[in-house]
């Protein structure tokens, strides 16, 4: 069933009414009246639909049933990567985090970032990153549009990081703990932060940085991830150990 992000005011009294960019969606599918589809809401409430009026500009359909949605984790994680090099990464990182059950994907600048955000082309980088976040959103059936923010320095990554239940971060080298080890029990926990490096990992200053505050500094096994994979393999881990991927 076609599935629609829609903003919980433009649902009342029983009718939800589309327009711009889902109406032309709409349009595109050939979608009916007398057609369902699931709209939510993005707070994590799902309303079936049925098709009343339809034309390029707005839909009008009537709201037949209301449900939390099941696909939203029970733990908030937050995955706050080192800016990679290549658009081609972001886009990974991004959309795989949203499949497999990020809060939110934040980008940052560390010792070892080859690329640069400038100020100037901020906006439209962003602007780009949430829509590939809200077409991911929409395939994999979650109940809200995780946010890509861009949040500056590696300071700033681990003040994010240390306000969550758990922080994990991501080293490739040193004295570590399993990252199996450091999801014990963290079932119960309500929020969480990954950090992984950008193509060179992070200077050893940084990772004693991050102990120093409390986060957990943590292997991934022998095997070297690339900057891509290392955010998604370890969220996987954290959704597994959490009861997520039961």
């Amino acid at each position: 069933m076609p599935r629609f992000f829609i903003a919980g005011t433009n649902i009342l009294g029983g009718t939800a009414i589309m327009t711009g960019r889902d109406a032309e969606h709409v349009h595109v599918l050939r979608l009916r009246p007398g057609d369902d589809v699931i709209l939510c809401d993005t707070e994590g409430s799902d309303y079936k639909c049925r098709i009343v009026k339809a034309t390029k500009e707005e839909v009008e359909a009537e709201v037949i049933e209301v449900t939390p949605c099941k696909s939203e984790p029970s733990v908030k994680a937050s995955v706050l990567c080192g800016l990679p090099k290549g658009s081609d990464k972001t886009d990974y990182i991004i959309q795989k985090s949203v499949e497999a059950g990020a809060f939110e994907i934040c980008f940052f600048s560390s010792d070892r970032c080859v690329a640069r955000l400038d100020e100037g082309g901020r906006a439209k980088k962003l602007e780009r990153w949430n829509r590939i976040s809200e077409e991911a959103a929409k395939q994999s059936g979650r109940g809200i549009i995780p946010e890509v923010r861009w949040i500056g320095d590696f300071t700033q990554c681990l003040d994010t990081a240390i306000k969550k239940d758990l922080s994990l971060f991501m080293y490739e080298t040193g004295e570590r703990e399993s990252l199996d080890s450091a999801l014990k029990g963290c079932r119960e926990i309500k929020t969480a932060a990954i950090i992984t490096g950008p193509e060179g990992g992070f200077a050893q200053f940084e990772a004693d940085l991050a102990k120093v505050i409390g986060c957990r500094i943590c292997s991934m096994g022998e095997r070297i991830l690339r900057c891509e994979t290392a955010p998604i393999v370890a969220l996987s881990a954290l959704m597994f150990a959490s009861g997520n991927l039961e």
